[in-house]
């Protein structure tokens, strides 16, 4: 691994951009990612985990121009707490071209859910990584305030053998759920670790649930940009479950203080784990537009 010395406060994305070593599909979408800006109309909460830096709405839509993507889903940052403005306002100006996962509160009032649904909000997340705001032990309240909107539960659990615990839950929620990250599983852990069985369980056995493929960089225990013990993770869930993947950039990498990967990097590397291109279309853009609502694209 990389011995490049830590920074004290977490690190802006890496701006170098290029195109891609293949073209992305028509109809990409970003499925993972966040933006940190105009501070002073969006103020971040006081029991933040960390402080990010300027991460502007023109960097990210710069990096989709670089890399082909075509639309996106901004995932609430946790820096905001439950003040979703920031995503609404942003979603609200591109309403063809984003949609949002949203940050609420287990007693949420349903008028705000139906708010943030006429805002292009299409789910809500669960974060066990970061316990600030609502966790898995709030998965039956966030389900039963989502379901008349047909929303998914999103959830970003702290560690992958977590899942074992959950599994009988997951199983019987009322409502379509997402598992961030491949399910946090760390390469060092692999396919056979109890955490990973029970996505693929649940994989196999609800046709409304989902994983992204996204952030395995922070997963691997090998060196980058090819984070090859990750590789036999990714390569199974495509081959499995590959009309349940959807990928994300994971933009601006939240919270790393040392060894930012570089996101035209990450693509190429995804790119060489693919073993069918047939399943291409659906991870980068037929999958995303079923599971987030976009208008499905033909593809040339």
């Amino acid at each position: 691994m990389s011995t490049a010395p830590a920074s004290s406060q977490p690190l802006p994305p890496d701006a170098r951009l290029r195109k891609p070593l293949r073209a992305l599909p028509r109809g990409t979408v970003d499925c993972h990612a966040h933006v940190f800006d105009r501070f002073d109309q969006y103020p971040l909460v006081g029991n933040r985990r960390y402080d990010p830096p300027l991460c502007t709405r023109e960097a990210w839509f710069a990096l989709h121009e670089a890399l082909g993507v075509e639309r996106g889903v901004q995932v609430h940052g946790t820096p905001y707490g439950y003040d979703n403005r920031i995503t609404e306002d942003f979603v609200q100006a591109h309403p063809d071209r984003l949609r949002a996962v949203a940050a609420i509160p287990p007693d949420a009032s349903p008028a705000l859910i139906a708010s943030l649904n006429a805002a292009g909000f299409r789910a809500a997340r669960l974060m066990d990584q970061f316990p600030t705001g609502a966790t898995t032990r709030d998965l039956e309240s966030i389900a039963a305030l989502i379901a008349p909107h047909g929303w998914h539960i999103e959830i970003n659990i702290a560690k992958a053998a977590d899942w074992v615990e959950l599994e009988s839950r997951l199983m019987a929620c009322p409502v379509p759920l997402v598992f961030d990250h491949m399910g946090r599983v760390r390469g060092s852990e692999g396919i056979d670790s109890p955490g990973f069985k029970v996505i693929d369980r649940l994989l196999s056995r609800r046709a409304d649930t989902w994983t992204k493929v996204s952030s395995w960089y922070r997963l691997s225990d090998a060196p980058g940009p090819a984070y090859e013990d990750m590789r036999p993770i990714a390569q199974t869930l495509l081959r499995d479950h590959p009309d349940r993947c959807v990928w994300g950039t994971n933009w601006p990498h939240p919270g790393i203080h040392a060894d930012m990967p570089n996101d035209i990097d990450l693509v190429d590397a995804l790119e060489s784990w693919i073993e069918n291109d047939a399943v291409r279309v659906p991870l980068f853009a037929d999958n995303a537009a079923r599971l987030y609502g976009f208008a499905p694209v033909k593809q040339a």
